[in-house]
């Protein structure tokens, strides 16, 4: 089975991170996927940011949930990048898309776009949160999902198989071999985050998961050669 290496909101060691420019970055290092962030606008566009606020990413303040678009597109995202909407995502790279979706709510914007573009053999969607999880499943039939965690122990293996996750993303600072092998048991593929060293790529190849997260386009040159 090939090693996946995964962008993390696009290459965001190098450059601003949930933002087109980064995502482009990512496709042209030759990543295998790319994940991003989405989040529901006042208006209730699908917009691409990791947390809930603002205030990190963009020279703006407060909560996305409290902007519509055009007020967030007035954001500087770094570099002059403006914050995007998934939609754009999708026509601007080519390379299938891991997407983490916060709740419920943003589950069933995600499935309307899911649906409407055919997008389950591109679209991949991961989420920390079960219900999120269990929802996307129910409202798109066929899609793939991951359940992401990172405070956890062998529990996560077991949350994952019920809500129908065929992936668990997993922290790697509190990844065991316990776990992994109760992953393996389960028929669940395993991917670790945040993966940006030579050792810990040396861990995650070790433990022979499927794959992993990361922030800087080197990983997918080194990944190959790494036992």
């Amino acid at each position: 089975m090939n090693f996946l290496t995964i962008g993390h909101r696009g290459v965001m060691g190098v450059e601003p991170e949930n933002t087109l420019r980064s995502f482009v970055a990512a496709q042209q290092a030759g990543l295998d996927l790319i994940a991003l962030d989405l989040h529901l606008s006042k208006d209730g566009a699908l917009v691409v940011m990791h947390d809930a606020e603002v205030d990190r990413t963009t020279d703006g303040s407060g909560p996305v949930a409290e902007k519509t678009l055009a007020e967030l597109r007035a954001l500087d995202a770094g570099r002059g990048e403006r914050v995007p909407v998934f939609e754009e995502v999708l026509e601007a790279v080519g390379t299938p898309l891991l997407a983490g979706i916060k709740d419920v709510a943003a589950a069933r914007a995600l499935a309307e776009v899911m649906r409407a573009r055919d997008l389950t053999a591109r679209v991949e969607v991961s989420s920390f949160d079960d219900e999120a999880v269990a929802e996307i499943a129910r409202l798109v039939p066929g899609v793939r999902t991951a359940l992401v965690a990172s405070r956890y122990g062998t529990d996560v293996v077991d949350r994952a198989v019920a809500v129908g996750a065929a992936t668990v993303c997993l922290d790697i600072r509190r990844l065991t071999l316990e776990i992994v092998e109760h992953a393996r048991a389960s028929g669940l593929r395993i991917i670790g985050w945040v993966v940006n060293t030579q050792d810990q790529l040396r861990l995650v190849r070790a433990l022979e998961l499927d794959g992993a997260t990361t922030d800087y386009p080197e990983i997918k040159r080194t990944g190959r050669f790494t036992a």
